[in-house]
């Protein structure tokens, strides 16, 4: 009789959903999505699952880790997914990995990684170089700040509402 170890059981679970993510992605493709699937799980339990449907919903942003991580919060009552895992068919994109830094998920696992992607079309890395090694002068699209005097007046707003929620 082997003793039990939290560790072995979170392993066996996270592979377990890791196959639940890529199952998804391959029926995404099939219902005419994209080759990506994710879900979110918390205390040992998935809360939300979701695909690849920016071609279905013509929403760039709506990626599986995003899809996966907007029914989470939904199901939660939160805009916080503190204490969750993010598991997601291929490593998260720049955007799906600052969403999953904004919305506090605890941990992200992934199978494919952004080669992977890259050989069957989905070529995300020039986006990681941008971020990891071009100035901005070098950007494909110009990022500009025009300063106007009343620049902070909603962050004044902010400041000043006394029922705000911080996050």
């Amino acid at each position: 009789m082997t003793a039990y170890t939290p560790e072995v059981n979170v392993e066996e679970s996270e592979r377990a959903w890791l196959e639940r993510a890529i199952g998804l992605a391959t029926d995404s493709v099939a219902n005419g999505g994209g080759p990506f699937g994710a879900l979110v799980a918390k205390a040992g339990e998935v809360v939300a699952l979701g695909n690849n449907q920016v071609t279905a919903t013509l929403d760039p942003t709506a990626h599986a880790e995003v899809s996966a991580m907007r029914a989470a919060c939904r199901e939660l009552g939160s805009f916080s997914l503190e204490g969750c895992v993010l598991v997601t068919s291929c490593e998260p994109c720049p955007m799906c990995l600052s969403s999953a830094l904004w919305a506090r998920v605890d941990r992200i696992v992934y199978a494919a990684d952004r080669h992977d992607a890259a050989d069957a079309g989905f070529d995300d890395r020039k986006f990681y170089d941008l971020f990891e090694t071009k100035p901005a002068s070098m950007w494909p699209m110009p990022v500009e700040r025009l300063s106007l005097p009343n620049r902070t007046a909603p962050f004044d707003s902010w400041l000043a509402k006394a029922d705000r929620i911080d996050y």
